[in-house]
C-alpha cells in the first residue's frame, strides 16, 4: 500500500486544485458573478468590476472580509454594488482600517465602537471628516521619512476615505433618491432644453427660462459626477479600440448636451442600480446579462481578458500554492523521521503540483498584462519563490531526501506571503512607469536578477535546513551533511552568475534610460553586494578558509545580503529605485535578519558540542 500513497497524495492535491476553479455561487439571487466580469478603465488598464472591488476593499480595510451591521458577510462584488448603487447603505459598513490612537481622538472615534476595534464606518467617521482633510494638507508639507505614525496614519485615512468618495460618484450622484428617473426626465427635457440654451445664445427673447436653468442644474450635477469619479464606466464608440477613450458616467453626460441625448451605458448602469435598490433581482440579471453581450460583440478582446481576470481572482491560484507548499513542507519533515521513501515522494508531487499552479498563475498575469514576469515588487515575489522552487525540484529529483522539499515548500510559501501583503497596496496589475515601459529589458536584466535572488536565497535556506537540522535533530548524518554541501555550493555557483549577468544588464538599460551606467545608487549597491558577496563564499570555501558550518553560515548571511538589495534599499527615500518607506515592512525586514542572525550564531557551536545543545533544549 505504501507505494500507492504518493500518488494519493498526489489526486488529493490535484483535486484540491481543480476544485478552486469552479465558480463561486452568489448567495443572493442576483448575478454578482456577471455583475464582476463587466470591464471597467481604471488608472489607464481595462479591469474587471471584480478586480476594482477586491483591490478597493484591500486598499481600504486590509483585507477582503466585509461585514455588514447585522453581523453577516457579503463578497467584496456585494460591496462594490452597495457603494455604487446604495450608497447609504454602504455609508455603515465598517470599512475603514484606523491603527492609530490618536487619529481615532481626531476622529472622535472610541475602539470598542469599531469592528475589531480598529475599522469604523464612513457615517462614524462623517462629522469629522474635514478636521482629517485640515490635518492632512498639513501633512502634504512634511517629507515622507520625517512624518510622525500620526502623521502617516492621517494621510493614509484620508487616501481611503478619496477612494471611497470616488467609487461612490463613479456611476451615479450619491444623494439620487432615483437617478435612472432623473436621467430619463432629462433624456426628454434635453431636446428642448438645448433649444432654449441656444436661443439664449443668440439674444433670442423668447426662451423657456426653466428649461435652461434645469440644463444648468443638471451640469453642475454631471461636473461633479466628471470631476470624483473614479471608474471610468462609458466604453469608446464601436470600432474604437484606443483605451484612452474610455470615459467616467460624468463626462459620457456632458456629452449628452452636444449629442442630445443620454449615453445607453450610462442609462444601463442606472438601471442597475435602480433594480439593485428595489431588490429586483430578475431585472438586475437581464440587464447584467444585456449589457454583457453587448460588450462581448463590441468589445471581444476586453471582454475576454475582463472574464479570464475575474476568473482567476476567483480561482486564486497563489493562495492554493500556498497551501500545497505547506503541506509539501510537512510531509519533508515528516520524511526525516519515518517512511522516507514514502514521504519524499508525497512531499515532492505537492511541491511539484505547487509549482504548477504558481507557473499558471504568473503565465496568466503576464497574458494579461502583456508583460514578461516581473514589472513591480508583487510580482518579483512571485518570480523569486517560483525560480527558487523551479531550482529545488531539479535538486530533489536529483537528491531523493526531502531537502528540496522542504527548502521549496519553506521558500514557496514564504514569497507567497509576502507577496500577499504587497497586494495589499492596490492593483498588482498596474500600469508601468515611462522609464520602466521596455519589455525588452523587463525580460532580461529584470528576470536575470530575480534568478540571482531565488538562488541566493535557496542557497542561504539550503544552509539554514542543514544547521537546524544538525542543531536540533539526529538526521544529519555524514552523507546529508556532504549533500547539502554540494547543493549550497552549486547553487551560490549559479546565484554568481545570474547575479553578476542581471547586474550589468541593468547598468546597459540604466545607460539608455538615463544616460550613465553606474550612478552608486542604493540599488545597483545592493545587486552589488549580492554579487561581491557570492564571490566572497566562493573565495573562502576554494581557499580553504571556512569548512562545511563555515560556508553555511556565510550562505545564510546571503539571505540578509538580498534581503537589503530588495527591500531595504527600496525604504531610503534616496536614489532612482526607492518606493517609500513601509512600516510593516522595516520591522518584518529588521525580525528577518535577527532570525538570521541567530542561526549564523547555531552554526558557530563547534560540531560536537550539538549532541549537548540538543539534551540541554529537550530538558528545558
Amino acid at each position: 500500500m505504501k507505494k500507492f500513497i504518493p500518488l494519493i497524495v498526489l489526486a488529493l492535491g490535484a483535486l484540491y486544485l481543480a476544485s478552486t476553479l469552479r465558480e463561486t455561487k452568489s448567495k443572493t439571487e442576483f448575478n454578482l458573478n456577471e455583475f464582476g466580469r463587466v470591464p471597467v478603465l481604471v488608472n489607464g488598464r481595462i479591469k474587471p468590476l471584480d478586480t476594482v472591488a477586491r483591490t478597493s476593499i484591500l486598499t481600504i480595510r486590509g483585507n477582503q472580509s466585509i461585514k455588514k451591521p447585522d453581523g453577516s458577510y457579503i463578497t467584496p462584488d456585494e460591496w462594490l454594488a452597495d457603494v455604487l448603487f446604495a450608497p447609504g447603505k454602504a455609508d455603515t459598513y465598517k470599512i475603514f482600517l484606523i491603527e492609530n490612537r490618536e487619529v481615532l481622538d481626531l476622529l472622535k472615534l472610541n475602539e470598542e465602537d469599531g469592528d475589531g476595534k480598529k475599522r469604523f464606518s464612513y457615517e462614524q467617521m462623517r462629522a469629522q471628516l474635514p478636521e482629517l482633510d485640515r490635518q492632512a494638507r498639513l501633512v502634504e508639507n512634511v517629507e515622507a521619512p520625517l512624518r510622525t505614525p500620526f502623521q502617516k496614519q492621517v494621510s493614509t485615512v484620508r487616501e481611503r476615505v478619496i477612494l471611497y468618495l470616488q467609487l461612490k460618484t463613479s456611476v451615479q450622484i450619491p444623494d439620487a433618491t432615483d437617478f435612472l428617473s432623473e436621467l430619463i426626465q432629462f433624456d426628454k427635457a434635453l431636446p428642448a432644453g438645448i433649444e432654449a440654451i441656444r436661443a439664449k445664445a443668440k439674444g433670442e427673447k423668447e426662451f423657456s427660462q426653466d428649461a435652461v436653468m434645469v440644463m444648468r442644474e443638471m451640469a453642475d450635477r454631471f461636473t461633479y459626477l466628471e470631476q470624483m469619479g473614479h471608474l471610468r464606466t462609458v466604453p469608446p464608440d464601436p470600432g474604437d479600440d484606443d483605451p484612452t477613450h474610455w470615459r467616467s458616467a460624468g463626462s459620457a453626460l456632458m456629452e449628452s448636451f452636444a449629442t442630445g441625448r443620454v449615453n445607453p451605458n450610462v442609462m444601463a448602469y442606472a438601471a442597475l442600480g435602480h433594480s439593485w435598490r428595489k431588490g429586483d433581482a430578475a431585472q438586475f440579471n437581464q440587464i447584467t446579462d444585456l449589457f454583457h453581450q453587448q460588450l462581448v460583440k463590441r468589445y471581444p478582446s476586453a471582454m475576454t481578458k475582463s472574464d479570464v481576470e475575474s476568473r482567476f481572482n476567483s480561482a486564486g491560484p497563489f493562495y492554493s500554492s500556498m497551501v500545497l507548499y505547506v503541506m509539501a513542507l510537512l510531509l519533508g519533515l515528516a520524511s526525516w523521521l519515518k517512511y522516507p521513501d514514502t514521504m519524499q515522494k508525497s512531499a515532492y508531487y505537492l511541491m511539484v503540483l505547487a509549482f504548477i499552479a504558481t507557473t499558471v498563475g504568473i503565465a496568466t498575469r503576464m497574458w494579461l498584462e502583456g508583460r514578461p514576469p516581473v514589472t513591480n515588487l508583487y510580482s518579483s515575489a512571485l518570480g523569486v519563490g517560483w525560480g527558487a522552487v523551479f531550482l529545488c525540484i531539479i535538486l530533489e529529483k536529483i537528491y531523493k531526501n526531502s531537502v528540496g522539499a522542504v527548502t521549496g515548500g519553506m521558500i514557496g510559501f514564504a514569497t507567497l506571503v509576502i507577496a500577499h501583503h504587497l497586494s495589499i497596496g492596490g492593483d498588482t496589475l498596474e500600469m508601468m512607469r515611462a522609464v520602466l515601459d521596455s519589455n525588452f529589458w523587463l525580460a532580461t536584466h529584470v528576470v536575470v536578477i530575480t534568478v540571482g535572488y531565488s538562488a541566493t536565497y535557496l542557497a542561504g535556506f539550503l544552509a539554514i535546513v542543514y544547521i537546524l537540522r544538525g542543531v536540533l535533530t539526529k538526521s544529519l548524518d555524514q552523507g546529508t551533511a556532504d549533500a547539502l554541501t554540494r547543493m549550497v555550493y552549486g547553487i551560490v555557483c549559479f546565484a554568481t552568475l545570474f547575479s553578476l549577468v542581471g547586474t550589468v544588464l541593468g547598468g546597459i538599460w540604466a545607460d539608455q534610460s538615463w544616460g550613465r551606467f553606474w550612478g552608486w545608487d542604493p540599488k545597483e549597491n545592493g545587486a552589488l553586494l549580492i554579487v561581491i558577496w557570492n564571490a566572497v563564499i566562493l573565495h573562502a570555501r576554494w581557499g580553504g578558509m571556512v569548512k562545511q558550518r563555515g560556508l553555511m553560515a556565510m550562505a545564510v548571511f546571503g539571505n540578509i545580503v538580498t534581503s537589503w538589495s530588495w527591500f531595504g534599499t527600496n525604504m531610503l527615500g534616496v536614489g532612482l529605485h526607492s518606493y517609500g518607506f513601509m512600516d510593516s515592512a522595516f520591522y518584518w525586514l529588521i525580525a528577518f535578519v535577527a532570525t538570521q542572525l541567530a542561526i549564523m550564531a547555531l552554526a558557530a557551536i563547534p560540531q560536537d558540542k550539538w549532541a549537548s545543545f540538543r539534551m540541554r533544549l529537550k530538558t528545558a
